[in-house]
């Protein structure tokens, strides 16, 4: 599971928004980071948390949030938390998976990296080739196993 690389020049973001699904994508507020980043410990990890947490360590934080119709939170994605330049991490709720969300997350991240001068992006490790493959053009970087991650340190036993 290497990383792969998004070329972000020719991409088309323009179906991140589809006010007819009950779901909104939007950036959250700064007061909000304590709620967002338990929200991602509690359905995914401590690290994506901490990774969250820092991705609110900017005005406007570079993270977007995916809302329910009663404002409820059911998915998140970040950039450039683990590294510069990184797309992730990223999720939603898996009793929402399957309205297109994730990928509305995907695209309205790229396109706000893309507005702040990036021409390619990088998504570390992703486990999903395929979808990324498919659906932002990603290309897999030779040799990235484990990238940038081999620095972690090791989680307790």
């Amino acid at each position: 599971m290497g990383d792969l690389l998004v070329p972000l020049y020719s991409l088309d973001t323009a179906s991140t928004n589809d006010p007819d699904s009950g779901f909104r994508i939007q950036r959250p507020l700064a007061a909000d980071k304590h709620r967002v980043a338990a929200w991602v410990k509690e359905h995914f990890s401590e690290r994506w948390a901490s990774e969250t947490e820092i991705a609110f360590s900017d005005l406007p934080p570079r993270c977007f949030i995916a809302l329910d119709s009663e404002n409820q939170l059911v998915g998140f994605a970040c950039y450039d938390a683990a590294f510069r330049g990184f797309f992730g991490p990223t999720g939603v709720a898996p009793e929402f998976r399957g309205h297109g969300l994730g990928t509305r997350l995907l695209l309205r991240s790229l396109d706000a990296m893309r507005e702040a001068g990036y021409a390619y992006v990088i998504i570390g490790g992703s486990g999903a080739d395929e979808y990324y493959e498919k659906t932002v053009g990603a290309i897999p970087i030779p040799d990235s196993t484990p990238g940038p991650y081999r620095e972690w340190i090791k989680p307790e036993e």
